[in-house]
């Protein structure tokens, strides 16, 4: 008789009983995603939902994209495995971006095509880094930086930024640090939406190389900026950084799992014999779409335009709805919000605060816990990268609820 898992012998779970999961597993879950979990139980409870929990443009992959992808997918010829390094033409093409956009020469050798911005961060921690290294996050930040370097051994060596320096790391602050290996850097930042004046992110990128720090850039909000600010490249800065970029956020095609590294020769080339066997190649029909996408810069800039437009209702609205303390985001689609006249006062720390905006309001966005273990009890984030008409109706929700 089939034994369901269940109802397992003892026999079976005297065997099984010593077995357990790696202590490198044991990070801290990544809470955005966890929350769009409790968001699908809500949906299936009620039928609705107002998601601002996401970094995930509505507009989904620019049209032309759309038809390489279709093209790709009735052609005769197989979508196969590509090569570990991507495409040779969406390669190509990548460097005239970061040549068009930074006035940067690389070589397509130097470019490495990934499994989504996230895939790029795994590879390049680990050709970058070893067991022990100490690398240098900033806090708030995105919690996959620590986690993907704690699950590789790497000591994440935190540093709380704050309003006083505009939410990013100086030079002076690395400096007391000690020893350090690696520095990650975002700009623009999520979940702050600051972005590093030129300048500024120069000489963080000096100081690196003059202390031999490697820093790994994660642009991938570029192209995403307001009242014409100007994100700066660590390409710009020095032959050492080594750059991440994703098709998910400009582009819009967070699911299509596309992104890519450029950066010196002998980490791009540790990468791709990491990439060949941890994923093998980035999916063939995401690379065609991309190479389309990279052309679509009239679409692209509505798409930029919608974004002015929410960002403006989405603090308008969290102005009305009692949710005003927060720097307004220079650039990305974030507005990271101080709910401390909340906290504790009608719930315990931000990730209760949003099970109740949840299970009485519908509205679903991201603790700030999940970006500042320490200080993001009495925080939030707000994604406005959703449909106009959801931001509008989340925050009249909220405003009704804070009464």
């Amino acid at each position: 008789m089939r034994v369901k898992p269940h109802e397992a012998s003892p026999q079976v779970q005297r065997l099984t009983s010593g077995l357990t999961v790696s202590a490198r597993s044991r990070v801290a879950p990544f809470l955005a995603m966890h929350m769009g979990e409790l968001g699908e139980q809500h949906v299936r409870r009620t039928g609705s939902l107002l998601a601002l929990h996401l970094g995930q443009p509505s507009s989904g992959a620019p049209q032309v994209a759309r038809r390489a992808a279709a093209d790709a997918a009735m052609a005769t010829g197989a979508l196969g495995y590509t090569t570990a390094l991507g495409l040779p033409a969406l390669r190509t093409r990548i460097t005239r971006h970061i040549l068009d956009w930074y006035g940067t020469v690389i070589d397509p050798s130097q470019v490495l095509v990934t499994a989504g911005a996230s895939g790029a961060f795994v590879v390049a921690f680990m050709a970058c880094f070893d067991v022990g290294d100490r690398v240098a996050v900033a806090t708030p930040g995105y919690p996959c930086y620590r986690n993907d370097l704690a699950a590789l051994g790497i000591e994440v060596v935190e540093l709380a930024v704050g309003s006083e320096t505009r939410w990013a790391p100086t030079p002076a602050m690395l400096a007391e640090l000690g020893h350090l290996d690696g520095l990650v850097l975002a700009s623009p930042a999520n979940p702050t939406g600051t972005v590093i004046a030129p300048a500024d992110f120069e000489a963080l990128i000096r100081w690196c190389d003059d202390h031999d720090v490697r820093v790994i850039s994660d642009e991938i909000y570029h192209g995403i900026t307001y009242g014409g600010i100007r994100s700066a490249s660590a390409l710009e800065f020095s032959s050492n950084a080594v750059v991440v970029n994703s098709f998910s956020k400009y582009f819009g095609m967070t699911g299509w799992r596309l992104g890519w590294l450029a950066g010196p020769q002998a980490v791009i080339d540790a990468c791709e014999r990491l990439q060949g066997n941890l994923a093998i190649c980035a999916p063939h029909i995401s690379q065609v779409a991309g190479l389309a996408a990279l052309d679509a810069g009239e679409e692209l800039e509505l798409n930029q335009a919608a974004f002015v437009r929410k960002r403006s209702l989405m603090i308008d609205g969290l102005v009305a709805a009692g949710l005003g303390s927060f720097a307004p985001p220079d650039g990305a689609f974030y507005v990271y919000v101080d709910v401390s006249h909340l906290v504790p006062a009608v719930a315990p720390d931000s990730l209760a605060l949003c099970r109740r905006w949840l299970d009485e309001c519908g509205v679903l966005a991201t603790p700030g816990l999940d970006f500042d273990p320490v200080r993001g009890g009495q925080s939030v984030r707000f994604s406005f990268a959703g449909p106009e008409a959801v931001i509008v109706e989340a925050c009249s929700r909220l405003a009704a609820w804070s009464v």
